[in-house]
C-alpha cells in the first residue's frame, strides 16, 4: 500500500509506502540494527515492558535530523531507564555510532533500518521516491500500542516536541 499527498519534501509531495499507523493500534513488528561493539538488533519485542519513545528521521547527516536528535536526547534522559528511547534512520549502524559519540547522545539508542526497511514500510513511515525515511515521532505504551503519531507534514521542519514529550510523560 502507498500514500502520496501526507508529506512532501522541500514543498515536493511524496509517497510514503505501507499502512497508516492507527493510535491505539498495535506497533507492527520490526528490526533494526545498532553497532555496540558488534552489529546488535532490537526488535518490537525489546521494547516491551516500558514506554517507548521512537524518534524517526531521514539522517542524522542532515542538521534538521542532528538538531531533533540532540534535543529529543536531552529531554528523554531526565526519565533514565523508565522507557526505552530510539531514534531510527537508514543511516548506516557505524555513521549512527559516529554521531551518538561526536554528540554525546546516551539516552536514546540509535537503529537502522538499512537492511531491509522492514521498520519504514511496516510503520508506514518510508518515502518511496528517496528511500529514506520521513520525519516522525511514535510512542508506545508498555504493551506495545501506539499512544501518539506525528507524520511531520514537511519533512524539512522539525516535529512537535511539547506533544511528543507530554505523550510520552504521560505514560511514566
Amino acid at each position: 500500500m502507498s500514500r502520496t499527498g501526507v508529506i512532501t519534501f522541500k514543498g515536493n509531495p511524496m509517497t510514503l509506502l505501507g499502512s497508516d499507523l492507527a493510535v491505539g493500534s498495535p506497533a507492527p513488528e520490526f528490526t533494526v540494527h545498532f553497532f555496540e561493539g558488534g552489529l546488535k538488533t532490537i526488535t518490537l519485542a525489546d521494547l516491551k515492558g516500558k514506554p517507548s519513545f521512537i524518534s524517526v528521521v531521514p539522517s542524522l547527516d542532515t542538521g534538521v535530523c542532528a538538531i531533533q536528535t540532540k534535543k529529543f536526547n536531552v529531554e528523554v534522559g531526565s526519565l533514565g531507564d523508565k522507557i526505552n528511547a530510539l531514534t531510527v534512520s537508514r543511516d548506516l549502524p557505524f555513521a549512527m555510532n559516529r554521531f551518538c559519540g561526536a554528540e554525546d547522545n546516551k539516552a536514546m539508542k540509535v537503529g537502522s533500518d538499512y537492511q531491509n526497511g522492514s521498520f519504514g514500510t511496516s510503520f508506514g513511515l518510508m518515502i518511496d521516491e528517496l528511500k529514506l525515511l520521513t520525519r516522525a515521532v511514535v510512542v508506545l505504551d508498555a504493551k506495545g500500542v501506539v499512544v501518539y503519531k506525528e507524520i511531520v507534514p514537511e519533512v524539512t521542519q522539525e516535529p512537535n516536541y511539547e506533544a511528543a514529550l507530554a505523550a510520552l510523560k504521560s505514560l511514566v
